[in-house]
């Protein structure tokens, strides 16, 4: 058999790689020119499907992000119980959570955002009834926080002597903030986790907060794992921040997005706003 004979016999085989990258064209305008509208669009289909198969693959690098459903939470926990740092979408913002009786966890937040030790971190919980294990509210009107969460608040209030929290948690403080976010897959992993989580916005320090997982994608290495909730609706004000460490008053130190709210409901329990420097 001659070169011309081989040849002939594997144009049509070398006709259906020509679209694809790296392979010679020349030679073969003659057997792309019949049908060329026909090629052409077929092509042009075939390269917007790999750009969204690519996309996709780059959300999914080093398989770190899932859907923030259920399906997800017994990994998400296993997760937490080993001592890794996750990202997970709140009622708010996207935050950083790790098991926040683990120092090594903790630390690895501070890493991660940049962030300097003296910046208090706050905790979640997955039910309103467990903020007694971290935190005194026996001062507070019954059904105040059952009124303020869940929702996009976080509550200061003193530790006490009671508290579990590891005293490498904010140390020197003897306050902390706590949230109930009004979301179902951070509540649920942190039910399971048996703990408190830390918790923080999942940001560089100073840098503006993320509403959805792209504005932290140069985070996302540092992470277990990625949880999308897709674009969060509430902007990038963050929880309102109040302080009821003290007896019938209570203090906002970020008006955050409900303050109006928020403050609403604490003067409806009677509670006066303070004043002036703490």
């Amino acid at each position: 058999m001659n070169i011309s004979t081989r040849i002939a016999e594997k144009l049509p085989l070398l006709c259906f790689r020509v679209p694809l990258i790296g392979v010679p064209t020349s030679g073969f305008v003659p057997l792309l020119h019949c049908n060329k509208r026909f090629r052409v669009d077929k092509f042009q289909k075939k390269m917007a499907w790999s750009l969204e198969k690519c996309q996709v693959s780059a959300e999914n690098k080093f398989g770190l992000v899932h859907p923030a459903t259920e399906a997800y939470s017994e990994e998400a926990i296993e997760a937490l119980k080993a001592g890794k740092v996750i990202a997970v979408p709140t009622d708010t913002l996207y935050g950083f959570a790790c098991d926040a009786c683990s120092l090594e966890a903790v630390n690895r937040i501070y890493e991660i955002k940049g962030r300097k030790h003296t910046s208090p971190l706050a905790i979640c919980v997955g039910d309103v009834s467990d903020i007694g294990r971290f935190a005194v509210m026996d001062h507070l009107p019954h059904g105040l926080l059952d009124s303020l969460l869940p929702g996009p608040v976080t509550v200061v209030l003193r530790r006490g002597e009671s508290s579990i929290l590891e005293k490498s948690l904010n140390p020197g403080l003897e306050t902390i903030g706590v949230r109930v976010p009004d979301s179902n897959f951070i509540r649920v992993i942190a039910r399971g986790s048996g703990s408190a989580l830390a918790l923080t916005s999942a940001n560089l320090s100073g840098q503006p907060s993320s509403v959805c997982i792209k504005d932290y994608e140069n985070l996302w290495e540092h992470c277990a794992y990625v949880y999308d909730g897709g674009v969060l609706p509430s902007g990038r004000a963050g929880s309102t921040v109040v302080d009821l460490t003290n007896l019938g008053n209570y203090k906002i130190l970020r008006p955050g997005s409900a303050k109006e709210e928020t403050a609403a409901i604490l003067e409806k329990y009677s509670l006066l706003e303070e004043t002036g420097a703490s």
